[in-house]
């Protein structure tokens, strides 16, 4: 059903709409929200403590006051609370908010809080009147991810209309999840979950309708992958040997090889000799050493007369291998052919890329998603290698196996993923971990505090800025989002700019920046040129700064403690000592405790398998894990009870202990052909 049969949607909001991925209904009802503005009982001004978000009640004191500097009108006012506590109300360029108050009248505000000059300030709060507010009290109101010209309002109405067409009326009749199993496993109706995730009438609803698409899209992950299983697991290739060469190179590095990297190695070459097809995930955590643990497994390769490429998820990051492999080769004299290719390079340097693959003068390339175009062609390609599994697909992977004769595939991963949830994700893969860190790696570290440190932050980054290092700063949204209680990222550079002198240079990051933009930040900041690097999570999957020497989390309590200790892996990288700081505007026992565990350990499987005991299947809110197999709903932390469950029910359906309908077995089939190109395995 066409969007523009909505009302209020003509051609240009439909084109809006497209921007973010929605070109029917169908889609509109499936694009749940970002986050959620909960409304609860408005607290004391006196109990702000150090949150960054309020909502009080009270009065104002006086007539909100304006005043001009420069182009910006201020508009200003005390209000006081029931019990005398009293806050500075600021609006910016709102004028017309000067007429909207009266002195005395009870009101609630809802707003972002600052302290200037020790002075407590709201900004640009919501007023409520209190029956109203006592209305939405309890409630959840979505916030939607934007664009710019579609408001929130914009999209809640679609998505209220949508509710009454048919495609809503379908949902249920339609759903793939068989009746079986949703009985089993007490998973409510499609379009229950679907009502739920965007209007939660609470938040038990919402965990109800949240675990629901959860399992929904891990159980057809998991169906998808046992159905590809068997043919991996079976073909034929080629064989490659251990080469002497390569013993020598590793003979020669400056340092030893952990024991762990030892073992690695050893079961990738009893692999690519057994005669089958390699398909390994290797794990470990950042800076264990996967890097040269997969290029002996590319020097085997190249010796035995194939080539080899090696995949990375960003370009920066394709660019770091290569020049870390070509120093190698180049250093230790060693008779091998590497080349770059990324999909920003000329056509012109692709031309001699492509005809020097062709022919078989590179031995070894290394690259982005541009290594398996069209017009790539291998003369022998015998390994494949991927560094972030998540980022690639099945698809993708089919597309490399028809560039070589089945090659040997490895995928490497810095996500510490216990090996029990492993085993379901990647059941289809054997798997190595690298659990151990190279004795010359120093232990970062850690610091948990609340926002009452953020002034002596700021004076350490500008002493490490000094002596030459350079520093982190992740928050977790990119912009303010009205009703979310999080610190973004433009509001924090701006601020920043005013509290660090003028000449450390900072930069901003995040995901809704265009690609080489991304690109272009992330290589100035790698080559010095920015000293403070303020961003979202993007930069967990990065490449390696070793001049940065601090990581500082905001919000750190909004995040799980595995993605923590992921970011946390950006620095630490190079010989000064590193240290990172977990900042939290939650100063609960339960939050402090949590992030205790990353002050204690710096072992990421030993904090994952605390992070899955901790987040249970009906923590739903915060921010999501990042980076993390592409879901739209699962969460692999949140969700590993869940993910067990979709597993025993992938198991029974297979081995016929839960009989399925003939209407079934077909939506199912279908289902698991198409996410072929999506979800990845």
């Amino acid at each position: 059903m066409e969007l523009t049969a909505l009302k209020g949607i003509g051609e240009k909001t439909g084109e809006l709409f497209h921007k973010l991925g929605i070109s029917n209904v169908e889609e509109l009802l499936q694009f749940f929200p970002r986050d959620y503005e909960l409304f609860t009982p408005p607290v004391t001004i006196g109990e702000i403590g150090f949150r960054t978000f309020a909502t009080i009640r009270g009065t104002f004191t006086q007539s909100l006051f304006q005043r001009r500097i420069k182009k910006m009108t201020i508009t200003t006012a005390q209000f006081k609370d029931d019990v005398g506590g009293q806050i500075r109300v600021c609006y910016f360029n709102a004028p017309f908010m000067k007429d909207a108050i009266t002195p005395g009248e009870l009101y609630i505000l809802k707003g972002r809080v600052s302290r200037k000059r020790g002075i407590l300030q709201i900004d640009q709060p919501k007023i409520y009147k209190p029956l109203d507010y006592a209305d939405l009290l309890g409630t959840m109101q979505p916030i939607y991810p934007l664009t710019k010209g579609l408001s929130n309002a914009a999209i809640t109405k679609a998505v209220r209309q949508a509710f009454a067409t048919d495609c809503f009326a379908k949902l249920d009749e339609e759903d793939i999840l068989p009746e079986k199993v949703k009985t089993r496993y007490g998973l409510c109706r499609k379009s229950e979950a679907v009502r739920n995730l965007h209007f939660p009438g609470s938040e038990q609803a919402f965990s109800t309708a949240a675990m629901r698409m959860s399992f929904e899209e891990i159980f057809l992950f998991i169906l998808a992958m046992k159905k590809n299983e068997s043919a991996f697991q079976t073909k034929s290739s080629i064989l490659i040997h251990p080469d002497p060469r390569t013993n020598a190179l590793l003979d020669a590095l400056p340092y030893d090889l952990t024991d762990a990297q030892k073992r690695v190695i050893g079961e990738v070459a009893n692999d690519m000799q057994s005669g089958k097809v390699m398909s390994r995930l290797i794990q470990g955590d950042v800076g264990s050493g996967k890097t040269i643990v997969a290029l002996t497994a590319l020097m085997n390769a190249a010796y035995a007369g194939y080539q080899g490429a090696l995949m990375a998820p960003t370009e920066v990051l394709a660019k770091q291998h290569f020049e870390t492999i070509e120093t190698l080769f180049r250093e230790h004299d060693v008779g091998l052919h590497a080349a770059l290719l990324t999909g920003s390079m000329t056509a012109l340097e692709k031309k001699v890329i492509y005809d020097a693959l062709e022919d078989g003068r590179i031995d070894i390339l290394i690259g982005t998603h541009a290594l398996f175009q069209e017009k790539v062609n291998y003369k022998n390609l015998g390994l494949v290698i991927t560094d972030e599994q998540h980022r690639f697909g099945i698809r993708q992977r089919e597309a490399i196996s028809l560039k070589g004769n089945e090659p040997h595939m490895i995928v490497m991963s810095a996500t510490p993923i216990p090996r029990t949830l492993a085993l379901i994700l990647y059941g289809n893969m054997d798997v190595s971990v690298i659990d151990e860190l190279p004795k010359q790696r120093r232990p970062i570290k850690n610091a948990v505090v609340d926002t009452s440190y953020r002034e002596k932050i700021y004076r350490f980054i500008e002493k490490e800025v000094a002596a030459g290092h350079q520093a982190y700063i992740i928050c977790p949204l990119v912009e303010y989002s009205d009703g979310v209680e999080a610190v973004n990222v433009t509001d924090y550079t701006d601020m920043l700019r005013d509290m660090l002198p003028e000449d450390i240079s900072i930069g901003m990051l995040h995901g809704q920046m265009p690609a080489a933009k991304k690109n272009e930040i992330m290589q100035r900041f790698s080559e010095g040129e920015i000293k403070v690097l303020v961003s979202t999570t993007v930069v967990e999957v990065g490449v390696d700064v070793p001049n940065a020497t601090v990581m500082v989390i905001e919000d750190a309590n909004r995040f799980g403690l595995a993605a923590l200790h992921q970011l946390r892996g950006r620095v630490g990288r190079g010989a000064d000592q590193s240290y990172c700081i977990f900042v939290s505007d939650n100063n609960s026992k339960e939050a402090m405790e949590r992030l205790q565990i990353l002050k204690t350990s710096n072992d990421g499987f030993e904090i994952a398998s605390k992070d899955l005991s901790i987040r249970g299947p009906g923590e739903f809110m915060g921010v999501r894990q990042s980076g993390v197999l592409s879901f739209k709903n699962f969460d692999l932390y949140r969700d590993a009870q869940i993910a067990q469950k979709a597993q025993e029910a992938v198991d029974q359906i297979l081995t016929g202990q839960i009989t399925l309908r003939e209407s079934e077995k077909e939506k199912l089939d279908n289902a698991t052909t198409i996410l072929k190109g999506g979800i990845l395995l």
